[in-house]
């Protein structure tokens, strides 16, 4: 028995080697791809924390988890942050886009702009386990008021096929609410 199985319950011990092992490659591309070291310094550890905590890496899912190609694999989940990250910061940068556009008068107060980034962000992430054409349906019809002849025009799709994406997300929003 090694140092880190002694420490860390089966599979913890791997990701901890995993970590120790590569941890300081990902923050190295990670701060490539970001330019800012701070950053990478967070998504590296959430990249980790993803591993840490994914259902499969459990010890009761995986008795002997090991990965072929970890840097493949730690790149794969940090690309996946990543999107999320930017996805995130471009919504906030539209909803700031939106409120400097606002008069004066009508803003809503920091109090407020706080709570309408953070539903906005919590919205976001709950589409974000959609496919890609039912969320652009979805978001359609949501934010552009768009009726389904003119989103399937849009998406190259017939109506009924809009019709299962909006059934498809207003389930998939039902499920995540409750």
């Amino acid at each position: 028995m090694n140092a880190d199985s002694a420490l860390y319950p089966q599979p913890h011990a791997h990701v901890h080697a995993l970590y120790r092992g590569h941890h300081g490659w990902l923050l190295g591309w990670l701060r490539g791809r970001l330019g800012n070291s701070f950053d990478a310094a967070d998504l590296a550890q959430d990249t980790f924390l993803r591993i840490l905590t994914a259902p499969d890496h459990t010890p009761e899912k995986q008795g002997d988890w090991q990965l072929r190609e970890p840097r493949a694999y730690l790149t794969v989940v940090a690309k996946r942050l990543l999107a999320n990250l930017y996805r995130r910061r471009s919504l906030e940068q539209a909803y700031l886009d939106a409120l400097g556009a606002m008069p004066e008068p009508l803003a809503p107060s920091p109090e407020q702009q706080a709570i309408i980034l953070e539903t906005l962000q919590e919205i976001d992430a709950m589409l974000d386990g959609l496919a890609p054409s039912v969320r652009q349906a979805f978001l359609m019809a949501q934010l552009e008021g768009l009726g389904y002849a003119e989103i399937a025009a849009r998406l190259g799709v017939s109506e009924r096929t809009v019709k299962r994406y909006m059934a498809e997300a207003m389930a998939h929003c039902i499920l995540l609410a409750v």
